[in-house]
């Protein structure tokens, strides 16, 4: 899957986290998207089994496949501005920089990253 379609699916994941309904419009807000951009990209997303799209409201839906995949992308995003933001970097760059970053690096380094900040982020704490 390219980033745009993991972007779309963390997308999907935030909004359902903070609303009952999830529109292609909602999406294309969040996202600074043309509703056209928006739509297309949701026809990728079902016709691939990530989403279903409730042909009455327009409910997007996460598959369990959709939903594997955003929270896997949420996951990279929250831990990598995490340990940017511990690091010194601003909240706004960190939320940027982890934005580019999640897409690309690979499970092994990431969970290198991860446990790395688990620890460091702890001892901090004490």
């Amino acid at each position: 899957m390219q980033e745009s379609g993991e972007m779309y699916l963390e997308t999907i994941l935030r909004l359902s986290k903070e609303q009952p309904l999830v529109r292609a419009i909602d999406v294309s807000e969040y996202m600074n998207f043309s509703k056209p951009s928006v739509s297309r990209a949701m026809g990728i997303l079902k016709k691939d089994g990530f989403i279903t799209v409730d042909s009455g409201t327009g409910a997007i839906t996460l598959t369990e496949a959709g939903r594997a995949r955003a929270s896997k992308i949420f996951e990279r995003h929250q831990v990598l501005t995490q340990i940017l933001e511990y690091i010194g970097v601003s909240p706004e760059a960190a939320e940027e920089d982890a934005c580019k970053v999640e897409h690309y690096i690979s499970d092994e380094t990431f969970g290198a990253i991860r446990r790395c900040a688990e620890t460091v982020i702890k001892d901090a704490d004490r």
